[in-house]
């Protein structure tokens, strides 16, 4: 598998203005008639009525996202989680991994801007950017937004006749109380066709607030200070006309301006393109149809219809392309890689002549 994961990192990859944009998520195949398989872990799964617990193998997946609206992802690694796993824990090592085969492959050259890695409210993002501070990547997650607690800076040091030690943190910031926030460091305000009117806010240097309980409690020491960048993204209404609740990204990058809170807006939007290649993975490409019973085979199965993926995926349209000045280029319509849909060719081509994109 190690081969593979070297090739598909050499392969050309999309990029947001010459920079790498990752995601990260977890789909389980369920196979709730073998609750007797070997390395079962207990996830979630839809029904009709509702979510319920399901046994099945929990795949971590991380990919690489493309900057258009086709909703194509380039899958870069796929990880399977075992019962006892530490899920933060296996996160941060696979994705090291992911971006020491970056720098290896020469996808991220010294100078070039950080990777960029998004992922959704399941993961611990302040924990994992500190796993990963040695690495040159920015991570950005949603937090969830039920009364969550966190730190502002501390305030300038001033004497104090009577000693002791100064504040480690500042004031509290409670993502659902107003009155907690002071004022943001950047404000922005935009007018989409689809959601009304688009505002972002954000405040620099807000941390958490972190004891030596859970994931922090076999530290010695004293803890570190994870400061990063705390959004609000809020829009008037949903598709609808439906109520928005406000989302709440925090990123680990300090001293972020107002081009760089709109990045990191517009990529966590892209996050969601990697449930598309999951629901492409089980309805076009059959990841989950075989009754697999050994996990190694099912990690072989895996790998499978990721390197399908990877010959499906048009890999032509994250070149450069030339257009007249003032006009932006056409991409020609995707099409899909279902049979018989002409997204697949019938015949491959031969050694060393590259087929027609699709």
């Amino acid at each position: 598998m190690d081969r593979l994961r070297d090739l598909l990192v050499s392969l050309p990859l999309p990029r947001f203005d010459e920079r790498i944009v990752l995601t990260v998520d977890v789909s389980p195949w369920l196979r709730s008639d073998a609750a007797c398989s070997p390395l079962f872990c207990h996830v979630y799964g839809r029904s009709k009525e509702a979510a319920q617990i399901i046994p099945g193998w929990p795949y971590s997946v991380v990919a690489a996202l493309t900057p258009d609206r086709t909703s194509w992802t380039a899958v870069l690694d796929a990880v399977r989680l075992r019962p006892a796993d530490d899920a933060a824990a296996v996160t941060a090592g696979q994705l090291r991994q992911v971006v020491q085969r970056l720098i290896a492959a020469g996808q991220w050259r010294h100078g070039d801007l950080d990777v960029l890695i998004v992922m959704d409210a399941g993961y611990d993002v302040m924990r994992l950017a500190r796993l990963l501070s040695d690495l040159p990547v920015e991570l950005a997650g949603r937090l969830r937004s039920d009364d969550r607690a966190l730190r502002l800076p501390k305030p300038p040091r001033v004497y104090d006749p009577k000693g002791g030690r100064p504040p480690k943190h500042g004031p509290e910031f409670r993502l659902a109380k107003p009155e907690t926030w002071p004022e943001p460091a950047v404000v922005t305000m935009n007018d989409t066709p689809r959601y009304g009117k688009a505002e972002a806010r954000a405040w620099d240097r807000v941390r958490p607030r972190l004891t030596h309980r859970s994931a922090w409690i076999d530290l010695d020491g004293e803890l570190a200070l994870v400061d990063g960048t705390l959004i609000r993204l809020k829009v008037d209404h949903l598709p609808g006309d439906r109520d928005a609740p406000p989302v709440w990204p925090w990123s680990s990058a300090t001293g972020a301006a107002s081009v760089d809170v709109a990045f990191v807006r517009s990529c966590y939007l892209r996050r969601f393109d990697l449930e598309h290649t999951f629901r492409l993975f089980k309805q076009s490409l059959g990841w989950t149809r075989p009754r697999l019973r050994d996990p190694q085979a099912v990690d072989r199965w895996t790998w499978l219809v990721i390197a399908a993926h990877t010959q499906l995926r048009p890999r032509c349209r994250w070149q450069p392309t030339s257009a007249s000045p003032g006009r932006r280029p056409h991409a020609p319509a995707p099409r899909s890689p279902r049979p018989g849909s002409g997204g697949v060719q019938e015949h491959p081509p031969p050694p060393g002549q590259s087929g027609p994109c699709t």
